[in-house]
């Protein structure tokens, strides 16, 4: 709500708004219309998500919070200890998509797997040495936070789930080492009956996935395919838009993740289609790359036709179709080392705090502090993320009191508290599905049922609850507050790493072995992307000047590895092949600063039949606006 304007002399507004209602309320009120659509317009603007959602987001929410329901009745039927686990992994694996959910459902089993095997080991390497259990838990934590950064997709949620689990299950333990194997097992069972309940409802709620993936896949490759093309004809006339072709760049690299998640879906059989559509985005790529780099129009249409026929792979497979196609995440080393080290000592700070003050909570906080880290070292800016997932914790923490000392003691049975726990988590799920509230949601969703903690063995008392309650806070604000201090994120500073990791790269490509056509344009899209979203305070045309060195850099790489491939084939005389890795070696030292080099070998090889025609571009493209005499 926009309440700036000042009131003036008379008491009046001087800005001319109307109190307590946004400016598109106030522009409805100056054009006549009535005060109760200027309402009903700034309520369906802020809570439509609530009062008025789609039948999609409402099937979602009802669809987990059933899941999360079941799973909690389950863990109390089979009288584990801590049931309140089994829905907050419901709430951490559901998502819209049942591939989504597969894929990490997946990766969760495996990170649960390996962090449960390493809490157990941590424990017994330090069973007495608290100093040095603590130091290898915050490393181990480190590395895999880092390594994580590596990983697209849910590889990398799997790195950070193992991280958070080996935190969970070692602290869980440290008051009683000798039950570290039964915590561990018992942290597993919640996971595993958390994500069966998860799948399972999925499947009974999204019948028909195969043919809509298959439809949705198909479309989607169709669609963006038309764009390129379109977008190639742009720019073949000279109309370069930064903006335009990050935006198509953005939708690409989108697609790109989805496929993993429609492969899934479509089932079993269909592992080529993945190839064959990551395939497709490659080449479309590709065009953009050389239309940007003014590249002949047969280059660009034999790109564009390449693509079609991968497509055309997906519709009609061939018989013993054995097309494989990798690709790889990008890879700044510095992002790694300092999410590694944020998150190490994050954790060596909630140990020492623990340690200073002998807080009977102190386990449980130390356990918060990592899962909170893993959680939100899966967003693009983890600082930002920390301010929604703080709101949404204080939310949490709220609802669950009400309950603890409200709900729960006035209820006999498991299955009535479950018909009331439907009313927070619904409308928390419906909350997950509005983008400006998804963060907040995160954290309530999780956490409502570990704070209530519902149990056959006890009711939470006061005690009990407000000391949770507290570490789960604490654990927070903590993280949140050392997201701001060690290691901030400054999109300035993510600006000029990332282009300083681009020219590196750029120069890099030149060596022999190095990236495909394909994996360079791929890992630069995916970084570009990710830079333009994580920076959104640049200023505009430090943005635009950023994007357009940036598209720049991915046609020069494209003609470079052109040139380096020639320069590695054996049919290539062996004269221009020592003409070219001279090149090559000159722009590995200086990158494009070889542009002059580019321009005399160019001149030196433009009258030789045997140079091949891609070979002739490159040059001519690297040398750019060179003059011949250079």
């Amino acid at each position: 709500m926009d309440r700036s304007g000042p009131f003036s002399a008379d008491c009046g507004f001087s800005d001319g708004k109307v109190p307590g209602l946004g400016g598109r309320a106030a522009g409805l009120a100056v054009s006549g219309s009535t005060f109760g659509s200027e309402l009903r317009d700034v309520l369906t603007e802020r809570w439509g998500w609530l009062f008025a959602p789609s039948a999609k987001d409402l099937g979602f929410a009802v669809r987990t919070s059933v899941a999360a329901i079941l799973s909690l009745l389950i863990a109390m039927w089979m009288e584990l200890d801590s049931p309140q686990w089994a829905p907050l992994t419901v709430w951490v694996v559901a998502t819209a998509s049942r591939g989504e959910s597969l894929s990490k459902a997946r990766w969760r089993f495996a990170g649960t797997i390996i962090g449960g095997c390493m809490g157990v080991a941590l424990i017994a390497a330090f069973p007495q040495q608290a100093g040095l259990f603590f130091i290898a838990l915050a490393l181990w934590i480190g590395l895999c936070c880092g390594w994580a950064t590596f990983l697209d997709g849910y590889r990398r949620y799997g790195f950070l789930v193992i991280s958070f689990t080996s935190a969970i299950v070692a602290t869980g333990a440290i008051s009683q080492p000798d039950d570290v194997f039964n915590v561990a097992m018992a942290r597993g069972t919640y996971i595993m009956l958390g994500t069966v309940c998860e799948a399972g409802l999925a499947v009974l709620f999204l019948p028909n996935v195969q043919k809509e993936a298959r439809a949705r896949l198909l479309g989607k490759l169709q669609q963006v395919t038309a764009k390129v093309a379109s977008h190639a004809d742009v720019l073949r006339a000279g109309r370069f838009d930064p903006e335009t072709e990050g935006r198509l760049l953005a939708e690409l690299v989108d697609a790109n993740t989805r496929i993993e998640f429609d492969v899934l879906e479509m089932g079993s059989g269909t592992r080529r289609s993945a190839d064959h559509a990551r395939a497709v985005l490659a080449r479309l790529l590709a065009v953009l790359a050389r239309a940007q780099g003014g590249a002949t129009g047969i280059d660009v249409d034999r790109d564009l036709e390449a693509a079609r026929n991968h497509i055309h792979a997906i519709i009609a497979p061939p018989p013993h179709d054995r097309f494989t196609f990798r690709t790889r995440s990008p890879r700044h080393i510095l992002e790694a080392v300092l999410n590694g080290l944020r998150a190490a000592t994050g954790i060596m700070g909630a140990w020492l705090l623990w340690e200073v003050t002998a807080w009977p909570s102190g386990p449980a906080f130390v356990s918060f502090v990592a899962l909170v880290y893993g959680l939100l070292a899966t967003r693009e800016i983890p600082a930002l993320a920390s301010s929604g997932f703080y709101r949404g914790a204080v939310w949490c923490a709220g609802v669950a009191g009400i309950y603890a000392f409200f709900v729960v003691p006035a209820v006999t049975a498991p299955e009535y508290l479950a018909l009331l726990l439907l009313i927070p988590m619904v409308i928390g799920g419906l909350a997950a599905r509005a983008p400006k509230l998804v963060n907040h949601a995160f954290s309530f969703n999780m956490f409502l049922p570990v704070l209530i903690g519902p149990s056959n063995l006890m009711r939470y008392d006061e005690v009990s609850f407000l000391n949770g309650a507290s570490a789960f806070l604490g654990a927070v604000i903590f993280t949140r507050v050392t997201f701001g201090v060690v290691f901030p994120f400054r999109a300035d500073s993510h600006l000029r790493r990332t282009s300083a990791w681009v020219e590196q790269q750029l120069r890099f490509i030149a060596r022999g072995g190095g990236q495909t056509v394909h994996q360079w344009l791929a890992i630069n899209a995916a970084s570009m992307v990710r830079a333009v979203r994580s920076c959104q305070g640049v200023p505009r045309d430090v943005m635009l000047a950023y994007m357009a060195r940036h598209l720049n850099a991915m046609a020069l790489g494209l003609w470079v590895i052109e040139l380096r491939d020639a320069a590695a084939r054996e049919t290539t005389p062996v004269s221009i092949r020592r003409r070219l890795q001279v090149f090559l070696r000159a722009w590995f030292r200086k990158g494009d600063g070889a542009a002059p080099l580019a321009q005399t070998v160019f001149l030196s090889l433009r009258r030789d039949p045997a140079v091949e025609p891609d070979v002739r571009t490159a040059l001519q493209r690297l040398a750019g606006d060179v003059p011949p005499s250079a």
